[in-house]
């Protein structure tokens, strides 16, 4: 069946399908693998394709829920069905949950459908409306005050988060506000911060950690009826959507707009009620896995290029660039090399990791299980910041690493080398993404850093990370890039040796080039990270 575009629909995808002016490919050698992996990814990519069934279809990838395993079956069917080795490989158990409808009413003193959704991990509703007035977290002057509070919030929904002076962008304030405006709402949001932040939330005793943390727990124990939060970021529209540990009383996020009304409707006692339906269930402690895909080496099987990407995400919307991008990044990467490079003297293999947002533990558990990998690791190039096109890279650390970088990215099609800047040696990753899971071993593990596209303001966690927030033109250049590293690193005659750069030295000789004056800014590491043991089970983050 012939289906007809819409004038609309034909040209947006005109918009998005048309190459880039100049990205004819301008190789500095005929090295003919290359200029194939170039052709496969930049003229008959398949990011759109997969890009479509994960985000819209399958959707995001809470760790042990079952829409997470379904996304690991995915990756292995296509792997398979490209003639690629792939499966799925147990590294524990994690608490596990279905997330179902959010329908969130404010029903007194007037009827308005809210903008938010309960919390990952959250209780539901049993199938029913649960219609209870709401109250504010007070400043206690300690716990003990606090805990004599807390028969007044029984059967009650509890405002627990910060009421923001504003929800407009930062930038709108520094646009348009007169300097004594802009003063005031600066000075506002430092009181709020201060107000509502820290680990001993408003003299409580007790911290939300990056949900509702040990509060909710206490909180739910002293019978309240929901614990209400928001996360605004620093954007249009944008909150934080991350886990409760409740097992009892829901927690919710709303907006910036609508945790403002609700806030303020409480605080003027004007008799606000909150009507809440969730759908949800609990369903125990369920097997977790990575997803580990393999071209088997032809020459050095027991030497090792491995792409690398969590898999897992937060569930408020469909994890597109965190790190959708970064999965099909490397999905379609191992797709070019089994067309171009389908013999590879090294083994390239790629690691889908689950448990990322929890701590690095998928990939943490991957380095323990492998030491024969670890051990054998020509490169790790792991990608895990939005989707922008690749623009920095760095030696991990290794002196010998950036050696071997620096090579490699001269053979590179010009286009690509001017995008990407190399900052030589570098610093070995101590955290935040899975190439530290690797790098705390010594081993060449190196991050692809991404153009921001406003990443951390709008779809880094958020209710906005959805599939019309890709740029396919960045996203199919990383693919295509990624590729080439692989290819190359796999052919290189010599393996990357691990002589580390002396940190202590490096930090030293920074802070004596920083120009008297200046901030602090961020301190580079002056010792070698710790390889941290991977839980097996659920590691609660309560603080």
């Amino acid at each position: 069946m012939i289906r007809r575009l819409s004038p609309v629909a034909l040209a947006a995808a005109l918009v998005v399908l048309t190459p880039r002016a100049g990205s004819a490919q301008s190789a500095p050698t005929d090295d003919a693998v290359l200029k194939r992996i170039w052709a496969l990814g930049m003229d008959s990519s398949q990011t759109m394709r997969l890009s479509q069934v994960l985000f819209d279809s399958i959707g995001p990838r809470l760790t042990g829920t079952p829409n997470a395993k379904g996304a690991n079956d995915w990756l292995v069917r296509t792997y398979q069905g490209w003639g690629i080795d792939a499966r799925n490989e147990q590294w524990g158990k994690w608490r596990s949950w279905r997330r179902g409808y959010s329908h969130i009413d404010l029903v007194a003193p007037r009827v308005r459908s809210l903008e938010g959704t309960m919390l990952g991990f959250s209780p539901g509703t049993g199938g029913k409306d649960v219609t209870a007035a709401t109250i504010i977290l007070p400043r206690f002057a300690d716990s003990t005050e606090f805990v004599k509070w807390l028969p007044t919030a029984r059967g009650k929904f509890v405002l627990v988060s910060a009421p923001q002076p504003t929800c407009r962008p930062r930038e709108d304030w520094d646009s348009n506000a007169t300097a004594a405006s802009k003063a005031r709402m600066d000075s506002l949001r430092a009181q709020v911060t201060r107000e509502w932040g820290g680990r001993n939330v408003r003299g409580t005793g007790y911290s939300l950690a990056i949900g509702t943390g040990e509060l909710g727990l206490r909180l739910e124990d002293g019978g309240v009826a929901g614990v209400i939060t928001s996360r605004p970021k620093n954007g249009w529209g944008t909150i934080e959507i991350f886990s409760t540990y409740n097992r009892k009383a829901p927690a919710i996020a709303l907006s910036c707009e609508d945790y403002g009304l609700l806030f303020r409707l409480t605080e003027n006692n004007e008799g606000p009620k909150l009507r809440l339906n969730l759908d949800a269930q609990f369903l125990g402690d369920q097997p977790v896995f990575n997803t580990i895909a393999t071209i088997r080496g032809s020459e050095k099987p027991d030497e090792y290029v491995l792409l690398s990407a969590h898999f897992d995400s937060w569930d408020g919307s469909s994890g597109a660039t965190d790190n959708g991008t970064g999965t099909i990044t490397m999905l379609e990467a191992m797709r070019i090399l089994s067309l171009a490079y389908p013999h590879p003297k090294r083994t390239i293999l790629v690691g889908h990791w689950l448990g990322e947002e929890e701590g690095l533990v998928g990939s943490r558990a991957f380095s323990e299980d492998h030491p024969e990998i670890v051990k054998g690791l020509q490169a790790q190039f792991n990608q895990d910041n939005g989707t922008g096109r690749i623009v920095r890279m760095g030696g991990g650390g290794l002196v010998n690493g950036a050696e071997h970088i620096k090579v490699w990215l001269a053979k590179l099609p010009d286009e690509l080398q001017k995008q990407v800047q190399f900052s030589g040696p570098g610093f070995p990753s101590g955290g935040g993404s899975d190439d530290a899971s690797f790098a705390c071993y010594g081993a060449p593990a190196f991050g692809l850093g991404a153009l921001g596209w406003d990443y951390g303001n709008y779809t880094w966690h958020t209710n906005r990370d959805t599939y019309d927030k890709i740029v396919f033109d960045d996203l199919k250049s990383n693919a295509t890039l990624t590729a080439m590293l692989a290819y190359l690193a796999s052919e290189d005659p010599t393996m990357i040796t691990r002589e580390r750069v002396d940190l202590a030295a490096l930090a030293a000789e920074r802070a004596a080039q920083a120009p008297a004056g200046a901030g602090r800014g961020r301190n580079p590491p002056t010792t070698w990270p710790t390889c941290s043991k991977a839980p097996r089970i659920t590691e609660p983050r309560l603080k």
